[in-house]
């Protein structure tokens, strides 16, 4: 690992949320947006992989890393879909290309379609969001149902204080458990970038609470569908054989694209950047 990026701040709906810059600003910018509970030294090892032929930018979602947290607990997709789209308006570099995992996937998705012109090249990272299958079972519940669910939830939400951990040890574990693919500087790595210190010297994970709550109304398949048939970039849809998503070509998904491929890694699972991480980086230089 070098030195590593340097950190910046720009403003979103009266948010100051974080990014890293890895450099080479006169190079083709990347973007490279993490998932749900994830932060942007995430990418370390691909964006130093990367940062040579590109200008990397790897932000810190609301919520997440040294990004603010939103003092009402907005975290539905379409204000995070507008930080995505101030970030690139602020930088001023379009077009773009985006390399996105999970939760930051089904964001940058969602921005290319509504403004193709503005994405170069895109990678989804079993960004799809929820399976058909899932989709199904939500809808199951009546919109009052799932709506005073969420209520009830955030309210307990807002009750318990972050989990603590005694020493970054313990915190270490807890990472090697979410993941058994990592191998231990991967984890360690990950575990100090993703924690802070409170001031009784324990140690908290950075995300707010809040960001686990999937918002009870959001846009129809239907619509979310049709963004996706909207984007004009080649895109690559990527998999990991032992993850929990479901793949798109075999659920159909995948057919609402244009121009997508999808790719599935085996002996990897929903982080797949790190478990087959020199695959994933020559795919990524032979797609870009």
């Amino acid at each position: 690992m070098t030195n590593g990026p340097t950190s910046h701040r720009f403003v979103s709906q009266r948010l100051h949320l974080h990014y890293v810059d890895w450099g080479n600003p006169d190079a083709p910018l990347l973007l490279l947006v993490h998932g749900g509970k994830d932060h942007c030294r995430s990418w370390d090892w691909v964006a130093e992989a990367l940062s040579e032929d590109y200008h990397v930018i790897a932000p810190d979602l609301r919520g997440h890393g040294d990004s603010a947290w939103s003092p009402s607990g907005d975290y539905t997709m379409a204000a995070m879909v507008y930080d995505l789209a101030q970030l690139i308006h602020q930088l001023g570099e379009p077009p773009v290309n985006i390399i996105a995992h999970s939760l930051g996937g089904n964001i940058a998705l969602r921005y290319t379609g509504l403004y193709p012109e503005m994405v170069r090249r895109l990678v989804a990272i079993e960004g799809l969001g929820p399976s058909p299958r899932m989709l199904e079972e939500f809808a199951k519940k009546s919109l009052q149902d799932r709506w005073r669910e969420w209520i009830d939830d955030k309210r307990a939400a807002a009750g318990r204080t972050p989990r603590k951990y005694e020493n970054l040890e313990a915190a270490y574990l807890r990472m090697k458990q979410e993941n058994g693919y990592l191998s231990e500087e991967q984890a360690r790595h990950l575990t100090r970038q993703g924690i802070s210190q409170n001031e009784d010297g324990t140690y908290s994970w950075k995300f707010d609470n809040y960001v686990r709550f999937m918002h009870p109304v959001d846009l129809s398949a239907e619509d979310i569908s049709a963004l996706w048939s909207n984007i004009a970039c080649p895109t690559l849809l990527m998999y990991g054989a032992d993850s929990w998503a479901s793949n798109p070509e075999r659920d159909g998904r995948v057919e609402a694209f244009k121009d997508a491929r999808v790719v599935e890694y085996d002996n990897a699972a929903h982080w797949l950047h790190h478990d087959q991480f020199d695959r994933f980086v020559a795919d990524m230089k032979n797609f870009l």
